[in-house]
């Protein structure tokens, strides 16, 4: 019973690796109040699963109406294969869809860095083991100037010392301390939770009368 329910769930990620330290270079994707219909259009939410959702990440801000590319920083080659998003203010705001951070992550993204986020989108990235993270805006400017002049520049994030990093420069990073916490600890990945405890689920469900029958 207990695996019906969990299959084509919203996090089939079972990856319980602490996110502790995550280096890689970045995209920087500048621009306030970016919201999730940006990040994935409404049109690819009927998709049956998200397996595909990161070749559509920005597709509206990537092509035009004839699938020409535009400039965008995901189109850009200097940054393919960017790890770490460096964005601005008021990043995933919008509706609630979790789409947005998946496509994210199947786009390769692995931690964002930005000024602030919209509440849910925080959340949902949280759940799929991406951290955002939080600078001032001057120190996301300094980042994204970085990469812009040196597209190899490595960013780190460790979220132990609470610091964003590169080989030049160090910042100190704020996040919702839960947050922080369930990705150091490897505790926030909920479906592999949930899956670790199948047996007193399925004994749980055993013994509820609205389950079991009146």
């Amino acid at each position: 019973m207990f695996g019906n329910y969990c299959r084509g769930g919203a996090n089939m990620n079972t990856d319980k690796s602490e996110r502790k330290l995550i280096r890689g270079r970045a995209i920087p994707v500048p621009g306030n109040d970016i919201d999730t219909d940006r990040i994935i259009p409404a049109r690819y939410l009927k998709f049956v699963t998200f397996d595909t959702l990161g070749q559509f990440v920005f597709q509206d801000e990537r092509f035009d109406e004839n699938g020409k590319e535009r400039e965008h920083p995901f189109n850009d080659e200097r940054f393919k294969g960017g790890e770490i998003l460096l964005v601005n203010n008021n990043f995933g705001c919008g509706s609630s869809r979790e789409h947005a951070p998946q496509s994210l992550m199947r786009a390769g993204i692995r931690g964002i860095v930005g000024e602030s986020f919209g509440e849910i989108f925080a959340g949902n990235c949280t759940a799929l083991g991406i951290p955002t993270v939080r600078l001032k805006h001057e120190e996301i400017e300094v980042l994204m100037a970085a990469v812009e002049a040196d597209p190899g520049t490595e960013i780190t994030l460790d979220l132990e010392k609470k610091t964003v990093s590169t080989k030049d420069s160090s910042f100190q990073l704020t996040m919702p301390e839960s947050y922080r916490q369930s990705l150091a600890s490897g505790a926030w990945d909920t479906t592999s939770a949930l899956l670790a405890n199948k047996d007193l689920i399925e004994r749980k469900i055993g013994e509820l009368p609205y389950i079991t029958g009146y």
